[in-house]
């Protein structure tokens, strides 16, 4: 097989995709490369869950907490920034191990696609901006399905961000996102990944973990992280960091703290969801489920098996 091996650990939010991480870099001599699109930023370590530098057990981590969440960063900036960790962690004759529930920064990285970022426009992104505050996301999302069925039923209708950069493209150039998708393989990619996914035979034990994460961010300090972090006026690809944007009303005197907890553990579970969602549409994922294993060492066991034999070579009989 051509290419060079990549690990990458993906699955829902605090499913423990940064301790496996962790085990199979120490296990087989890698580095972790983040693939989590809030973990780049620099003050939001409690509501993305980076992890800890005893989590890390003195693995490096790569793409954690370098940027301001005043500065924008895209998907094309993490292909390039991951690209180039990698390079750095191959050269140092270590194996790259991507860990995060970003499905469209590690696929887009592994895949090595490219996003047509030149096709910006202050005129059309005021515009939509104008017509999203007039008549709120509803009827432009229904203008990007009727454009382009297939990006918009990938994502969802709430998702302010993405509906905005969509028709921003298309807008600007005529393309829509997948038909420049189509465009954008310029390169086949230089990477032969072996995508482990942790998924959850009952969901409900999913559930429980994501509450309790939640309650520990709580008591982590994550009311003073969410003070601080729209104090430093967060530019749009951060503003919307599940984790802050819940306790807004309760920072605004608005709501109960408790109010605004239950609404974050139940925003979670929706994005877990929307993670498995993704991930599942990829057909190389190898599924291992957390709650058929009594142990983390079980898991991690098995997890050591695919790895290995995704090393030797083996990776087409798993």
């Amino acid at each position: 097989m051509s290419g060079q091996p990549i690990v990458a650990v993906v699955g829902p939010t605090a499913s423990g995709k940064t301790g496996l991480g962790v085990h199979l870099a120490e296990h087989f001599g890698g580095e972790v490369v983040s693939a989590d699109a809030l973990q780049v930023y620099d003050g939001l370590s409690v509501c993305t869950a980076r992890p800890t530098a005893e989590e890390m057990h003195g693995v490096p981590h790569h793409l954690v907490g370098f940027l301001k969440v005043t500065e924008r960063y895209s998907v094309n900036d993490y292909c390039r920034d991951a690209a180039a960790a990698a390079a750095g962690i191959i050269s140092r004759g270590k194996l790259p191990v991507v860990v995060g529930g970003t499905g469209l920064y590690v696929d887009s990285f592994l895949s090595n696609t490219a996003f047509a970022e030149d096709a910006r426009s202050d005129e059309v992104r005021n515009a939509l901006k104008e017509e999203l505050a007039a008549g709120g996301i509803e009827p432009l999302f229904a203008e990007l399905t009727r454009v382009d069925p297939e990006y918009a039923a990938k994502i969802h209708p709430n998702n302010t961000i993405r509906v905005l950069r969509a028709l921003e493209i298309f807008r600007s150039c005529g393309l829509t996102p997948t038909e420049q998708a189509a465009l954008s393989h310029r390169e086949s990619s230089p990477y032969r990944p072996l995508y482990i996914g942790l998924g959850f035979r009952d969901r409900a034990v999913l559930y429980g973990r994501i509450d309790a994460r939640v309650d520990g961010m709580v008591a982590n300090g994550l009311v003073r992280e969410a003070a601080a972090f729209y104090a430093a006026s967060p530019a749009e690809t951060a503003a919307n960091a599940i984790g802050c944007k819940e306790l807004k009303p309760y920072l605004d005197g608005e709501q109960s703290l408790e109010a605004c907890v239950d609404s974050l553990k139940r925003a979670t579970r929706r994005y877990a969801k929307r993670q498995l969602t993704w991930f599942r549409r990829n057909g190389d994922v190898r599924w291992l489920y957390v709650d058929d294993h009594g142990a983390s060492g079980d898991l991690y066991a098995a997890a050591d098996t695919l790895v290995s034999s995704f090393l030797d070579g083996e990776n087409d009989t798993l």
